[in-house]
Formats: C-alpha cells, sequence, structure tokens
C-alpha cells in the first residue's frame, strides 16, 4: 500500500499529465491550424501577386497604347513607370536607352520582421514580364514587371504573430484554470489518500462521509466497505486473540495447580523419607547409607526450587491476590536480590490497575520479559517501569541505560512473544534502542476496546 506521500506524488503526476495532455492538445491545434493557415497563406499571397501583375499588364498595355497620342514617347514611358511607384506588389524597369525604375516600398513590421523561414515556408516564388515597347516601327526598350511578394508576407507574419499572441494570452490562464479545477477535482483523493493511510496505520473506523461525484462516489462507497469489513475482521481477530490468551493462560494456571497440588507434595515427602533415611543411618553407623540419603535430600531441595521458580513463571505470584502493582514489586525484588546494584524505579499509576486479570497478566508478562532481556543483555545501572494512561490507552514502558541493541541484533523469541501479547488485546509493541544509549519498550493497550477480563 502507498503512503500518503507518495500517493500525493501519484496525484500531482495525474496533475501534471492531465495539464500536459491539454498541452498537446493546444499544440496539435495550434500546429494544425499553422498549417492550414500556412497553405491558405500560400494560396492568397499567390493569388495577390497574380491579381497584381495583371492589373500592372493592363496599365502598362493602355499606357504603351496612348504612346502614339504623345509628343515626348520617351518621357511618357517614364511617367508610366513613375505610376507605379507607391505600388505594394511590383517592381517595374525600363530597359532600353532610357532606364527607369519604380520598386515597391518595404512596409515597416508592426510586430517584427518575417523571418528567411517563413517566407521560404509560403513558398512565393517572383514572377517576372516582359512587355516590350515598340512605336511606328522604333523600339523604344521593354518594360520588365516583378512580383515582390515581400509585403503581403510580412502582412500575413504580422497577422500569424497576433494569432499567436492572443492564443498564448488565452492559453496561460485556461492552463492556470484547468490546474486550479483538476486540483479541487482531486481533492477527494487525497483524503483518500489519507484514510488509506490511516487504514494502513490499523485505524480501521475511518469513514469518508462527504457528497461526491458520481464517479469518485463509488470509490467512496468501495472504501466505506472495505473499511467496514477490515473493522469486522479486526474486531473477530481481537476476540479469537483474546480468548488465545485467556486459553494459555488458563493452561498455564492448570500447569501451575498440578505442579503445587501434584508434584510438590511428592517431592516434600520424598525430602522428609531422605531425611529420616539419613538419620537412621547416621545412628546406626551405616555410613554408606547415610551418604546417599545426604544427596537424594540435596537433590530434592534443588527440585523444589525449580518448581518454585517454574510455579512463577507459569503463574505471577501474587497478581490475582494483591494486583499488578505488587506483582511486579515482587518480581522487581526477585532481581534486586540478584543484582542489587541496580537503581530499580516503578511507578504505576492508580487508574492503570484493575483492568482485569488478562490485562494485568499481558503487562506482567511484558515487564517480566523486558527485566530479563535487560539483565542478560543489556548490564544497566538503572531500570525504570512506569504504567499509566495516555491518549485513551494503557501504556507500559521500560528503560534501561543499558549497552543497548545494534540495529543487526535481530528480535528474538521474547520480543516478538511480547508483541503478539500486546496484538492480541488490539494493542502494539515498540522498542527503541541504539548501541550504548540503552533500550525503551513501550506496550500500548486500547482502553475502548472494551476488552473481557478473563477467568483464570
Amino acid at each position: 500500500m502507498r503512503t500518503g506521500g507518495s500517493l500525493w506524488s501519484t496525484l500531482l503526476s495525474l496533475r501534471l499529465r492531465l495539464i500536459g495532455l491539454v498541452a498537446v492538445v493546444f499544440a496539435a491545434s495550434l500546429a494544425l491550424g499553422g498549417t492550414v493557415a500556412c497553405l491558405n497563406a500560400s494560396r492568397s499571397v499567390e493569388a495577390e501577386m497574380r491579381s497584381a501583375l495583371a492589373v500592372g499588364q493592363q496599365i502598362v498595355a493602355l499606357g504603351v497604347a496612348g504612346l502614339d497620342r504623345s509628343d515626348d514617347p520617351p518621357r511618357a514611358l517614364e511617367e508610366l513607370v513613375a505610376s507605379f511607384r507607391g505600388n505594394r506588389h511590383l517592381r517595374v524597369t525600363l530597359t532600353g536607352a532610357e532606364r527607369a525604375v519604380a520598386a515597391p516600398q518595404r512596409d515597416a513590421p508592426p510586430l517584427a520582421a518575417a523571418p528567411g523561414w517563413f517566407e521560404r515556408l509560403i513558398g512565393v516564388t517572383p514572377s517576372r514580364v516582359l512587355i516590350p515597347v515598340r512605336l511606328d516601327g522604333r523600339a523604344y526598350g521593354e518594360i520588365a514587371l516583378e512580383t515582390v511578394p515581400h509585403n503581403e508576407v510580412l502582412e500575413i507574419w504580422n497577422e500569424f504573430g497576433g494569432s499567436l499572441l492572443l492564443l498564448a494570452l488565452f492559453s496561460a490562464p485556461t492552463m492556470l484554470l484547468i490546474y486550479v479545477f483538476i486540483g479541487h477535482a482531486l481533492r477527494p483523493l487525497d483524503r483518500l489518500a489519507a484514510g488509506l493511510a490511516r487504514i494502513g496505520g490499523g485505524d480501521y473506523a475511518v469513514r469518508l462521509e462527504e457528497r461526491l461525484p458520481p464517479e469518485l462516489s463509488r470509490l467512496r462507497d468501495s472504501f466505506n466497505r472495505m473499511a467496514g469489513q477490515l473493522f469486522a475482521m479486526a474486531a473477530v481477530n481481537r476476540t479469537l486473540n483474546q480468548q488465545l490468551l485467556s486459553l494459555q493462560e488458563q493452561e498455564r494456571a492448570e500447569l501451575a495447580r498440578d505442579l503445587h497440588d501434584e508434584v510438590g507434595p511428592f517431592l516434600f515427602a520424598i525430602n522428609i523419607d531422605a531425611a529420616n533415611i539419613r538419620r537412621q543411618a547416621e545412628a546406626n553407623g551405616l555410613a554408606t547409607v547415610a551418604a546417599p540419603a545426604a544427596a537424594i535430600a540435596e537433590a530434592i531441595g534443588h527440585l523444589q526450587k525449580q518448581v518454585k521458580s517454574m510455579l512463577g513463571r507459569l503463574r505471577p505470584i501474587g497478581l490475582a491476590e494483591f494486583g499488578l502493582g505488587d506483582a511486579i514489586a515482587h518480581l522487581i525484588e526477585f532481581w534486586r536480590r540478584r543484582h542489587p546494584e541496580i537503581d530499580y524505579r516503578l511507578a504505576i499509576a492508580p487508574e492503570a490497575e484493575g483492568r482485569g486479570e488478562l490485562i494485568d497478566t499481558t503487562l506482567y508478562r511484558i515487564v517480566q520479559e523486558c527485566l530479563s532481556n535487560a539483565m542478560r543483555h543489556g548490564k544497566p545501572a538503572a531500570i525504570a517501569i512506569s504504567i499509566g494512561c495516555e491518549d485513551g490507552a494503557l501504556v507500559a514502558r521500560v528503560r534501561d541505560d543499558g549497552c543497548g541493541m545494534s540495529a543487526d541484533a535481530g528480535t528474538g523469541y521474547g520480543l516478538i512473544g511480547m508483541g503478539e501479547r500486546a496484538k492480541g488485546l488490539g494493542g502494539s509493541l515498540d522498542m527503541a534502542s541504539d548501541p550504548g544509549a540503552g533500550t525503551t519498550v513501550t506496550a500500548r493497550l486500547p482502553l475502548s476496546e472494551g476488552v473481557p477480563a478473563a477467568v483464570l
């Protein structure tokens, strides 16, 4: 399952991809529109040049036809050529003895001069027509008409640039509006990502209740159904784990009773019999019998200590009779006799006691395992045990200032067992440890789960 941050990155990427798709559509539309515009512009320029050339030919033909009425034909030809000055599309040149040229004036670009590639893209080549001038069998030269498409191309380029500028001014706010709209439309997915993150953390009570579009409402309903099913499954698992823990503690209690009620009396009886045999053997001078009897008594004493230790592990001494505080205090006293150099500190809030035998037993076992681990691995100078209520949870915390654990030390069976006990009651267990900085084990058991107390 993705975390909230990575899912947010995915959503942001989706937003950018949608914006990119819109940008691609804009670019494709622009490319298609530009292609069509260029084709139309090329035809338009070519038609304009043909029209200008045709008009120029008519003007020249009429002017040449009127030369026979002129007193000064050369001057009339010069005036005819000069009449084309100011024409935007034609260059008119008179060749022969008398030369005259009328070139079109280049328009000043309103925005920018048309680049060479745009003129080549339009692809209109100049056309040239030669009209010979003869009067009464005398040649007066030729009038050359040549089209100059520069001004027409410049006009189209400025129109094209204005369209691009207008499109850019339109596209920028459009992209911004689309970005904002998509962000608003995807906002419910952010809340869905947060809900998934909470479910990943074990909070199956989360629900999405807001009104959404039909497409997202189906996703919301599916999410709520999934959360409801996970909540129900988690409740069933907690119940099964509680029953399993209760059965385990019942089995421990039964074993403890059998050891105490069955094995204990027989060991006591054997010990008495061995003592009597030893006494009578010594009284009768039977040293060969007295020595084995003493060995039997010593072995029985060792077995009795082992049985007592097993009883303490199977059923915490004083937990059911005196409560969690006294049971842990008895456990601390057990270790103080063996390690008096350690500073033991115990703090149990009054509201943390009397939560039921199953919870008390779980807390006792966790503290018991933490103390055992600290003695075997930590070599601490101080151990602090605290049990209280924090944020609606029963929190047990065991800190020691020992040598700590490295990150690659792995997880032992004891820590796994403690975690399983805490999870069995709907809680959690965390361990923080660094080499040379000690170890802190924190167990959290929810108070709102309604965990029943098991009758052991």
